[in-house]
């Protein structure tokens, strides 16, 4: 056989590998092939072909790998059992830098699934490598490697501290300043991945200077890093008062408040679950929020969206009214409660409805005013109607109930209790019944129209347990009214009448 003969069969056999690589990343950007692949036992056939002394045969064949393995966890185990990582690692220091970006690919495809699975790539020594790429001079060698790293993080706070513990904050806080775009966005969100478990870990990248990066690019015009900063300061801003106190030292607002009209759903979501992040902790900071007009921009983006987009802005009008009776009071003058109401009455998921009726409660527990405030927007009949209903949620049912009885205690607006005596189950009865018993004494004018709207007939017609509390609001009623009125509405009275008509003896001249 010639040399040259000799050389054709080596080519052939190159040409083979490469279309064979090629063919299996082709295939697997597809669904529908994935179990073929998984079943002919392809894994095996690529892992030698990730050594091969052709550069593109072993980064394709990293690059179909990595596409199996984000496919399912089936796929990335079978990556982690076929030895395949400590290669990959290998490599990733070693070659070049298109290799380094599937390699990467496959790090990230396997650690994603599972703690587990993400364990493994930190077992076989990969964080010190992937913390190396985000040194690489090439913006896509960075991009993977923080992307991977972000997945490994995201799991839990041990993995994270690995992260962390490798070294790969600082990186990332210079990643977020370069130029790309790309790399920006998954810097940010790989520190945002950080920061989530712990207020350890989220000191950890706000030592790094992470913070005034993050906040000068809250008015980037890209979306997605919009999104990606605007969670990361979420993540921060959650742990503690101290934390939320930095993230909003950064002058934050009112430039975050733009985001809120923003025309990407998840820029709005993620503006509004920051200021929700930021509001909880203490009445000071939700007064710098009010002050800085976030309460009106909160429920002005609640009406322009709808679901879980709508869901962070509500919570953040209940945390607010929580902290005190001023702060409720700036929720109900900036209209808050018909939004709400409107949230409670639309929305088809449960767990908004909760979140709507409970923040509702945090507005109208605090005085008659607030209450009131609540109770003129009807929602109290929708309230119960949610508490009663048996498709409700428990959550919801509780949540309900909970709003119900803490308006109630504090609602002296009679018009809104009233269709209470006639709908309300017994353990909501008792608080409505308790209000007439406080409000009726002081006030004649009310006494006459209870009489007239057939209020005091209903109350009659309760049946209380003698001595209980019910009996005692029910007596405290009763003794605002002449005896013989309370007579004439109570169940019998007719009949009695009759009974004294049968018996009657008319006087005969």
């Amino acid at each position: 056989m010639s040399q040259r003969q000799v050389l054709q069969v080596f080519e052939q056999y190159q040409k083979a590998r490469t279309q064979f690589v090629q063919m299996v990343a082709e295939l697997a950007t597809r669904p529908q092939n994935i179990e073929t692949l998984q079943n002919a036992g392809v894994m095996s056939l690529l892992r030698p072909l990730l050594l091969d002394v052709v550069p593109t045969i072993q980064q394709t064949a990293a690059l179909a790998l990595g596409r199996l393995a984000n496919y399912n966890d089936d796929l990335a185990e079978a990556v982690v059992k076929g030895d395949i990582l400590p290669q990959l690692v290998y490599s990733l220091a070693e070659q070049n830098r298109f290799y380094k970006k599937a390699a990467a690919f496959v790090l990230r495809a396997v650690g994603k699934h599972s703690p587990q699975l993400a364990q493994a790539i930190v077992d076989c020594g990969a964080l010190d490598t992937l913390v190396i790429c985000l040194e690489d001079f090439d913006p896509g060698v960075k991009e993977a490697a923080a992307w991977a790293l972000g997945y490994i993080a995201r799991h839990n706070a041990e993995l994270s501290q690995a992260v962390v513990d490798a070294g790969a904050v600082p990186l990332l806080v210079l990643c977020i300043q370069e130029p790309e775009i790309a790399l920006k966005r998954i810097a940010a969100s790989a520190l945002s991945d950080i920061s989530k478990h712990s207020p350890e870990l989220a000191q950890t990248v706000v030592d790094a200077g992470a913070i005034a990066h993050l906040a000068q690019m809250i008015l980037n015009p890209d979306s997605k890093l919009k999104r990606q900063v605007l969670s990361a300061l979420s993540q921060i801003a959650k742990h503690s008062v101290d934390l939320a106190e930095m993230v909003v030292e950064a002058e934050i607002f009112p430039v975050v408040l733009t985001c809120l009209k923003d025309k990407d759903e998840y820029v709005k979501k993620n503006a509004s679950t920051l200021i929700r992040e930021i509001a909880k902790h203490t009445p000071e900071l939700s007064q710098l929020i009010v002050n800085a007009g976030g309460v009106a921009a909160v429920i002005d983006c609640i009406g322009s969206c709808k679901g879980n987009i709508r869901l962070p802005g509500i919570m953040m009008l209940g945390y607010v009214a929580a902290h005190s009776e001023n702060l409720a009071m700036a929720v109900i003058i900036s209209k808050g409660v018909p939004q709400l109401s409107v949230c409670l009455s639309e929305e088809p998921e449960d767990h908004i409805k909760a979140a709507a009726a409970w923040a509702l409660g945090q507005i109208g527990r605090h005085t008659p005013e607030h209450a009131r405030a609540v109770a003129v927007t009807n929602t109290l009949p929708v309230l119960l109607s949610l508490y009663m209903s048996t498709e409700s949620s428990e959550d919801l049912q509780v949540k309900s109930k909970k709003a119900i009885k803490s308006i109630l205690q504090k609602c002296t607006y009679l018009p809104a209790l009233e269709p209470f005596l006639y709908d309300a189950p017994p353990n909501i009865l008792k608080h409505v019944v308790g209000q007439f018993s406080k409000v009726l004494p002081h006030d004649s004018k009310a006494r006459r129209l209870f009489v007239t709207s057939g209020g005091l007939k209903k109350v009659q017609e309760i049946k209380a347990e003698p001595g209980s509390l019910l009996q005692e609001y029910i007596n405290s009623i009763n003794n605002c009214y002449p005896e013989e009125i309370v007579r004439y509405y109570s169940p019998g009275y007719s009949d009695t009448l009759l009974q004294r008509v049968d018996s009657y003896q008319p006087l005969t001249h």
